[in-house]
């Protein structure tokens, strides 16, 4: 693709980030200002441990979220948090109006043991039907970790084969149900979605952009930049570039940033999650001017993604200079553990510089 003239300067709407992990109790207080300063509002992941499946749950994790943010005047002392619920093959339909009434915006399918914290996910999306009627009726998103989870399938294949067994009979079924298929990281939920009806979208990562699977083994193994799903085939990143770089509408960002202590990312048994956070208008910002389409990031940062939540977008705005820093290669974590997040310790040609 070819590349136009860089900027010095980048001012982009203040953006929201629409699929974040946040944690709770002290990890929580020790990740979130990094979300916080640079977005206006975040998707709540609810795969917690137990999972909030509950309006009430949902409700008192709000308020822990809040009282997490930085103090008033602060950046990000005005941050939003925009709570979901844990789907399981038991939700009642009657919470979807409490759900609806409360404020919450969206439910998260998981399959059960796709990733983390999601042994209490769904069986078979059958048995939540009864559930996404109510879903739809009442205006509720779902959100999805598209990934098949039967160990007869190829890891790399599992989101491909999600989109024959379970997207394309739930598009049939509930085709006024907005659907964002979250973190997409293969050619075929690209055209996938981008080919979908007007009630589906997705989210794209940072670190799916950025890196195919190679990175994951460049010197040896390297479990920061193990995700679920996992990075894939080149071919597969070029594709995601290619849908970011169209102007769609249907694409827009959700970083995933999902914290663990880096003793657990080190594990010989290490946690599935790349903790983006600290820089991730940065990472996105290298992303789009590597295909010179830096002119797209302010519509797939700010804008497309009210648009399909039916919300306004933020007044405020973020700038980024052009401006190298290195990234710290370690942070305070929690209970005086500490986190590495990606890139940690590397150059960065971006960085927030204002925020208004």
């Amino acid at each position: 693709m070819p590349v136009s003239a860089v900027p010095d300067t980048l001012t982009l709407t203040r953006p929201d980030d629409w699929h974040l992990h946040v944690r709770d109790g002290a990890a929580l207080a020790s990740v979130l200002p990094y979300t916080a300063r640079q977005f206006g509002r975040a998707i709540v992941m609810p795969n917690l441990r137990p999972p909030v499946k509950t309006t009430g749950q949902a409700l008192a994790y709000r308020e822990r979220i809040l009282a997490a943010r930085p103090e008033a005047g602060q950046p990000g002392a005005d941050f939003e948090p925009l709570m979901t619920l844990y789907l399981t093959d038991l939700t009642p339909p009657e919470e979807i109006r409490r759900a609806k009434e409360a404020g919450i915006v969206a439910l998260k399918l998981y399959p059960a043991g796709a990733t983390t914290n999601s042994d209490a996910g769904v069986t078979d999306i059958r048995k939540t039907y009864t559930t996404l009627e109510a879903m739809q009726r009442e205006g509720l998103l779902l959100l999805v970790h598209g990934e098949v989870t039967d160990p007869a399938i190829d890891v790399f294949d599992r989101e491909a084969v999600f989109i024959d067994q379970v997207m394309q009979p739930l598009r049939r079924d509930f085709p006024e149900l907005k659907v964002v298929f979250e973190h997409i990281t293969t050619r075929d939920a690209a055209q996938y979605v981008a080919s979908a009806g007007a009630h589906t979208a997705a989210t794209v990562t940072a670190h799916h952009l950025l890196y195919n699977r190679n990175a994951i083994f460049q010197g040896g193994l390297r479990p920061h930049y193990y995700c679920l799903p996992v990075l894939k085939r080149e071919v597969h990143r070029q594709a995601l570039l290619e849908a970011i770089a169209s102007g769609s509408d249907r694409f827009f960002l959700g970083t995933d940033s999902a914290p663990h202590a880096a003793v657990m990312k080190e594990a010989s048994v290490c946690g599935a999650g790349c903790f983006t956070a600290p820089s991730a208008l940065e990472l996105y910002a290298e992303a789009f001017e590597s295909i010179g389409a830096l002119d797209k990031l302010d519509a797939f940062a700010g804008h497309h993604g009210p648009a399909f939540y039916g919300l306004p977008r933020n007044t405020g705005t973020v700038t980024l200079k052009r401006e190298p820093w290195t990234l710290p290669e370690s942070m305070p974590f929690a209970d005086e553990a500490s986190i590495k997040p990606l890139r940690g310790g590397e150059t960065l040609a971006w960085r927030q510089c204002n925020v208004v």
